[in-house]
C-alpha cells in the first residue's frame, strides 16, 4: 500500500490486490457490490446508481453510524471497460452543471504480473483548499480502509470478520 503525497491538487493512492483485474472491475461498477465497500465502516453505502458511460450517472448516498446520510450525486466522465473510471460531482447525469464541485475522482485498474490488480486511485480537486480539505477528512486512512475492504469482497466475497 502506499500514499502520493500531493501533486498540485491531486490525491491518491496506489494499491495490489490478489483478485484478477475483472473481479476488481465488477467491484467497482455493480451497485450491489459496490455498497459493501466503498465507504470505510462503520459508514457504509446506502444507494447506489451508475449508468456506466460518459455522461451517466454516479451517484452514492454515504450513511453515518448516527444517522448521517451525505447524497454525492455526479456523473462519469469516462469509462474505460475493464480499466478505467473518471467521474466527477461537478455535473448530473447528462453534463448539467450542478453547485460548486469537489473533485475528480478516478480510478485505474491493470494486470499485476502475479494474476493480480494494481490500482491507481485518486482525486484531483479545482483548489488547494479543497485538497486540504479532503486530506484533513481522512483521505489515506479511509480510502485505504475502503481499498482494504475492496480487497477482502473481492477475494472473499465480504466485507468484514470471517462468518463461523
Amino acid at each position: 500500500m502506499s500514499v502520493n503525497p500531493p501533486a498540485g491538487f491531486e490525491l491518491s493512492i496506489r494499491r495490489h490486490f490478489a483478485a484478477p483485474r475483472a473481479r476488481i472491475w465488477e467491484c467497482w461498477t455493480r451497485p450491489d457490490l459496490l455498497k459493501q465497500w466503498f465507504c470505510p465502516l462503520p459508514w457504509r453505502v446506502s444507494e447506489a446508481e451508475m449508468t456506466l458511460h460518459p455522461g451517466g450517472r454516479f451517484r452514492t448516498v454515504m450513511a453515518g453510524p448516527y444517522g448521517e446520510a451525505i447524497e454525492n450525486p455526479g456523473v462519469f466522465l469516462d469509462v474505460q471497460p475493464g480499466r478505467t473510471l473518471v467521474f466527477t460531482d461537478a455535473f448530473r447525469e447528462g453534463f448539467i452543471p450542478h453547485g460548486t464541485p469537489f473533485m475528480v475522482g478516478f480510478v485505474h485498474l491493470e494486470d499485476a504480473e502475479d494474476a493480480g490488480t494494481s490500482m491507481h486511485w485518486g482525486a484531483r480537486h479545482w483548489t488547494q483548499e479543497a485538497c486540504d480539505q479532503h486530506l484533513a477528512m481522512g483521505f489515506e486512512a479511509g480510502w485505504n480502509a475502503a481499498a482494504d475492504q475492496l480487497d477482502q469482497l473481492a477475494r472473499l466475497g465480504r466485507v468484514g470478520p470471517a462468518q463461523g
